[in-house]
């Protein structure tokens, strides 16, 4: 899957509910009054968009993080993710 297409899947799916207090997935337009508070990355073998995108959402949560942009994303027979985070 090329990378921009497994993005653009990613911000689709953000749409969706995902819990009350889950970070959300925002784009760099988006950034301009939040403050960086590092980076975080998820792996594994088979995910789906929505499997990425809750991983993701997770360890943003637990690092106190409101939301998270992607700034890599590989996903062949196996993926991996890498997000700045955001309060």
């Amino acid at each position: 899957m090329k990378i921009s297409t497994a993005i653009a899947t990613i911000s689709l799916m953000s749409t969706l509910s995902f819990g009350a207090f889950a970070a959300q997935y925002i784009d760099a337009s988006q950034t301009g009054k939040l403050q960086s508070v590092g980076t975080i990355t998820v792996s594994g073998v088979g995910g789906t968009p929505s499997d990425i995108r809750q991983e993701l959402s997770a360890k943003a949560d637990a690092q106190g993080a409101t939301a998270y942009k992607v700034i890599e994303l590989r996903n062949n027979n196996s993926y991996h993710a890498t997000a700045e985070v955001y309060k």
